[in-house]
């Protein structure tokens, strides 16, 4: 399809724009999700309302084998397998182990440091919204393809619960994955998109320190650990800058540190945590030894014996052209060339990443900032929150990609 036709091509062409009555209900189901909130793996509350749902639609939606999660095809007879590639949407179902900071918000959480703030309650509203309208479409014989909705448990746990959702089939007769991720940077209306890494690798590093501890007045008799894991604060992150190509953008942060006590008194152990963040896929499978060999040079530099616990996580979601290209161009059929903007490449970690090991698939940015708000509210922040217009949108960029699929 040429720019110049899908210009003139308004949304309502294509089958699947959501109704006014069914938005108020998928806002309605965000803001009862968003106000009971659960960790990775523990989502059975959110698995059942899902699921519930869908069995009200006539689907038949099957639990993950860890008890939390579910997949549902749509426009395919029970027991048969599909002779097509499927098309598969997926929405990531946990929340973050925070507290819900947000003022005034009558669907704040109600569960004690615990927030959706990171959006996946709106990206299950949009993949459930998206199969509630496919399965319409399914029964009018208006799908051309059978779509496959994969509400995913613990992606904020490594390495993802995309690991375990595979395992049980997810992907069986899958040709394609799509997904969506909110970004509050983005107008609600609008998405951002990329061909190639949107993401980064990321990783999780532990480290514990040991030696002779003893009084302040005497440090020449002790294993300075506070030193020791100071430098190693400091220095691990500029050596492994420097050990691989700049361009790879491997990068140390550390988001604890602890040792000690009391004032006076050297300390016998410390620890450090924090990530690896790594933008280029190459040198993120190179990161373990690279990190390792750093702080080993410097606790043995300050004669600290060192344990570290490097966690791999995830590697960069890396979108496939012809996927994203879909999206724009489904964007575009909806809304206008002028909803589709340029994204760039972001630190953050995916276990959408592990789909893309297996068969193509690209990640869509889904505007979530109300018009004319200067206010940027962060992922990972307490007072996140999302204009729900983006629903709407989400959901009918999906149900236009299933229509215009031709895998």
């Amino acid at each position: 399809m040429s720019q110049e036709s899908e210009a003139q091509l308004p949304g309502d062409v294509l089958p699947g724009v959501l109704s006014e009555s069914l938005h108020a209900e998928l806002v309605a189901f965000r803001r009862d999700l968003h106000m009971h909130p659960e960790l990775g793996n523990q989502e059975f509350r959110t698995t059942a309302a899902i699921k519930e749902r869908l069995e009200q639609a006539g689907l038949r939606p099957r639990v993950l084998a860890t008890g939390t999660g579910l997949i549902c095809d749509i426009g395919l007879p029970e027991g048969q397998r599909s002779t097509v590639p499927m098309l598969a949407l997926r929405a990531d179902i946990d929340a973050l182990p925070i507290p819900d900071t947000k003022a005034d918000c009558a669907y704040r959480s109600t569960v004690p440091d615990r927030a959706h703030a990171c959006g996946h309650d709106m990206h299950t509203a949009v993949v459930l919204g998206a199969g509630l309208v496919l399965a319409d479409l399914a029964a009018k014989k208006l799908l051309s393809r059978p779509v496959r909705l994969v509400f995913q448990p613990a992606e904020e746990v490594l390495p993802g619960g995309a690991l375990g959702a595979i395992g049980d089939g997810a992907l069986d007769g899958v040709g394609r994955i799509l997904a969506v991720h909110c970004d509050p940077k983005v107008e609600a209306g609008r998405i951002g998109l990329r061909h190639g890494p949107i993401t980064s690798a990321c990783d999780r590093l532990e480290v514990a320190l040991d030696g002779p501890g003893g009084h302040t007045a005497r440090p020449h008799l002790t294993t300075d650990l506070v030193t020791a894991a100071a430098r190693i604060a400091i220095d691990v992150p500029a050596l492994v800058a420097r050990r691989v190509d700049t361009r790879a953008g491997l990068a140390v942060t550390w988001g604890r540190i602890e040792s000690g006590h009391a004032p006076n008194v050297v300390p016998q152990h410390a620890e450090l945590s924090g990530t690896v963040r790594c933008l280029d896929l190459d040198a993120w499978r190179d990161a373990p030894d690279i990190v390792h060999a750093a702080i080993d040079e410097i606790a043995t530099l300050h004669r600290a014996k060192s344990e570290i616990n490097y966690v791999r996580g995830v590697p960069p979601v890396v979108n496939d052209r012809e996927s994203a290209e879909l999206l724009r161009r489904s964007m575009v059929a909806r809304r206008g060339m002028k909803s589709v903007e340029s994204t760039e490449q972001s630190l953050g970690g995916e276990d959408f990443s592990w789909y893309l090991e297996n068969v193509p698939g690209a990640m869509a940015r889904l505007g979530v900032r109300a018009p004319g708000d200067r206010t940027v509210r962060d992922l990972h922040q307490g007072d996140f929150d999302a204009d729900e217009y983006a629903i709407k949108v989400g959901v009918e960029m999906f149900t236009a990609a299933s229509m215009l699929d031709d895998m």
